[in-house]
């Protein structure tokens, strides 16, 4: 066995062993949800045969042609029995794509399909896409929003200069993409568009997340509401900031929607991600919120803080202090697992109940803002739980 054939094998055995190491759960939960050891997706989780070129006329020394960089932001779906991510996938050329892989269990095992999506285009081509959220709507499609980004073309001479809008793809088999119009809004531009996966007032209703640049929010932000009659010509001509920036919180400067929201007895159930500057640079982190079941752009109930927020090796990436969901599943069994990127590089899950989600956001002290509204309510668990000390000790 020559050299080129001795290193394709040992390229194919460790990906196997990749592929098939089992998960396990990462130390003690805090009670709301359980955090688990191995990241789900990496880099390395790429299929050999999308990174190096097999043939040995061609590729003698069995180099790496084409790098995959980072795995992340993912949307996810519950699809013929396996838990399916539609992945971000960047290439060490800058430039991400989305490409599925699936689980038998939603802890390990991911395997990526054969080929990435090949997204259709419009009349103006996308430079880069990300970030896709996945909805089931009740009109019978599997609606795939992510971002578009284009080149700023009011300022060419700034190579940094970028639009970013609400992309729209459709599917009914995962396999068959065809690409709408993108959204027309008109408060700036659009990175975290999400549709609600029922008819609200007849219309489509969507949760959006105005900025006036491509990175700074500037005077907008928040997550948005907004209707539009069609999908197929989709425009929200108003919108609403049902969850703002507040100031001296997790969400100081932006915050946007992560999947579409889980329908529960209580109401609907949000997962979004909140940024704040810190001396370090920006710190993403998740959190919570409910809406009401009938009217869902109103908010009922809001924990304060993070809900999950990087930890360990989380932090260290492309773009550290990151945790950011877009994905998240809902199974049979009323389990959520919930699908996070960290630092812009890998992906991970924790695993919870509807149960203790509904939990956590109904009973979780609101944010006093304040520190000593802070302190008022930590000593009031505190003194209840040294009163049951007490009681438990007599």
């Amino acid at each position: 066995m020559n050299l080129f054939e001795n290193r394709l094998k040992a390229l194919f055995h460790a990906y196997e062993a990749l592929i098939s190491k089992a998960n396990e759960p990462r130390g003690l939960s805090n009670g709301v949800y359980q955090r688990w050891k191995y990241p789900v997706i990496t880099a390395d989780h790429a299929p050999i045969f999308w990174r190096y070129d097999l043939d040995q006329s061609t590729n003698p020394f069995l180099m790496e042609r084409i790098g995959v960089n980072a795995t992340f932001n993912a949307g996810a779906i519950f699809w013929n029995g396996e838990y399916v991510l539609v992945v971000r996938v960047e290439g060490v050329d800058r430039k991400s794509f989305f490409a599925l892989a699936s689980s038998p269990n939603g802890i390990d095992q991911f395997r990526f399909w054969d080929y990435p999506i090949d997204l259709p285009q419009t009349e103006d081509p996308d430079t880069n896409v990300y970030d896709m959220r996945l909805v089931r709507h009740e009109d019978g499609w599997i609606y795939g929003l992510f971002c578009t980004e284009r080149k700023d073309k009011s300022r060419m001479e700034d190579t940094t200069a970028a639009v970013a809008n609400c992309g729209i793809v459709r599917t009914k088999d995962l396999k068959t993409w065809e690409r709408l119009p993108d959204l027309i809004s008109y408060s700036g531009q659009q990175r975290n568009v999400v549709l609600h996966e029922k008819f609200v007032n007849g219309k489509y209703a969507l949760y959006t997340r105005p900025q006036d640049g491509f990175i700074d929010v500037g005077k907008g932000g928040g997550i948005g509401w907004g209707y539009c009659d069609s999908m197929e010509y989709p425009e929200i001509k108003e919108e609403i900031i049902i969850d703002s920036k507040v100031y001296h919180t997790i969400k100081e400067v932006k915050n946007g929607q992560g999947p579409g929201p889980i329908e529960t007895e209580e109401g609907w159930l949000h997962l979004a991600h909140g940024v704040r500057n810190t001396a370090a640079g920006l710190r993403y982190v998740l959190y919570m919120f409910m809406t009401s079941l009938e009217e869902p752009w109103k908010v009922t109930h809001s924990p304060g803080g993070h809900f999950i927020a990087p930890e360990g090796m989380e932090r260290v990436g492309d773009v550290s202090n990151v945790t950011f969901a877009n994905g998240w599943i809902r199974n049979e069994k009323d389990e959520v697992f919930i699908y996070y990127a960290s630092s812009d590089t890998r992906m991970h899950v924790a695993t919870s109940t509807i149960a203790q989600l509904t939990d956590y956001v109904l009973h979780t002290p609101a944010d006093g803002l304040t520190s000593q509204a802070s302190v008022k309510t930590r000593s009031s668990l505190i003194k209840k739980n040294l009163n049951l000390l007490s009681n438990l000790k007599s």
